[in-house]
């Protein structure tokens, strides 16, 4: 090819062959031309919504930590668009977007050529260091697997997890508090932007939930996040994940539940973890900043300035009946 064609694209060469034949040539040389300068604007156009659509910057979430400013943001990491529960809108005065970002980790022996953060895992009378990966919310597990979960809210406030089986025929196990205990950080569930909260925590033994088979029909783990203003009252937080009544849940449910977008950070799955997600989960007084790692998964919804965030994460489990170990934590909660 020419450099005169690789310059004019697709009106060049059908400008020289209207040139060697004629007139009627050039003119439908020029309607073919305007047609296909057309067909590329309408493409271009399509393309550029697509990827308005399914590549977003969340820039509320990672502008709320602390670090590099508004000028340097267009390098951050991209989003997409996976689910709605229906289009998010403003509902009044004092509406807003409201957020929450999830991680799921899968743990997996470490090797040599491992660059990232490790953890240290209590496997009998022996330690073994494992690479926490990233994983889709969307994804499944399988049985065997070791799992841990970080949380970061991009407002302030308070953090609750509330966790339930979750079972094929729809029917959910009874709701338990497994966040907060006494026993991850002193019972304090305080969120900030750039604070993050793991589950289970790097100093908890075991540090990671296994999965593994427990009841039959038993489909995977239903996690509630409640992210309020101000603490919940009524609620005793000891050393053990407490148990909720489903009233209770179905009615903070219904009063607070919004529809949500979920974004899954695009090229993050297999991902492994940093350094810096390490420290700032290890005890709350290192924050991530706008330069390190967002979450894998952002949930947003519009809520009322005043009203508590609440989302639902599912764990989801292969067919073969692999379940999670949340329910072992409440018979026998993890220590410190």
């Amino acid at each position: 090819m020419s450099d005169s064609v690789q310059k004019q694209g697709i009106a060049g060469p059908v400008a020289d062959w209207a040139n060697r034949n004629g007139v009627g040539a050039r003119r439908r040389a020029a309607n073919y031309a305007c047609l296909a300068v057309a067909i590329c604007l309408i493409c271009a156009a399509l393309f550029a919504q697509d990827d308005t659509t399914r590549r977003i910057v969340p820039q509320e979430f990672v502008q709320a930590r602390q670090g590099k400013s508004a000028a340097g943001f267009a390098a951050s990491p991209r989003y997409k668009l996976v689910s709605s529960d229906g289009k998010l809108a403003a509902s009044g005065a004092g509406s807003e977007l409201r957020q929450l970002g999830v991680t799921i980790w899968r743990l997996r022996p470490a090797v040599k050529t491992d660059t990232g953060a490790r953890l240290l895992v209590q496997d009998g009378a022996e330690s073994m260091e494992w690479s926490p990966e990233r994983v889709s919310a969307n994804g499944t597990l399988t049985e065997g697997d070791r799992v841990r979960v970080s949380i970061e809210s991009p407002q302030t406030g308070y953090l609750y997890v509330i966790d339930r089986e979750q079972y094929a025929n729809k029917q959910l196990g009874e709701p338990y508090l497994i966040f907060p205990t006494s026993r991850v950080r002193n019972g304090d569930n305080a969120v900030t932007a750039g604070r993050l909260i793991e589950l289970p925590s790097q100093d908890d033994q075991p540090n990671f939930f296994t999965l593994r088979s427990t009841k039959a029909g038993e489909s995977g783990e239903l996690l509630t996040l409640l992210v309020t203003k101000n603490p919940l009252e009524g609620l005793t937080i000891g050393p053990k994940p407490l148990a909720l009544t489903e009233e209770q849940v179905a009615a903070w449910q219904k009063q607070w539940g919004k529809p949500a977008e979920q974004l899954e950070l695009v090229g993050g799955v297999g991902k492994t973890w940093t350094k810096a997600e390490q420290q700032a989960g290890a005890d709350g007084t290192r924050l991530l900043t706008q330069e390190d790692p967002g979450p894998q998964t952002i949930y947003r919804v519009v809520t009322q300035a005043q009203e508590p965030v609440l989302v639902m994460v599912g764990l989801r489990y292969r067919e073969t009946g692999t379940k999670s170990k949340p329910q072992q934590a409440r018979a026998n909660p993890v220590s410190k």
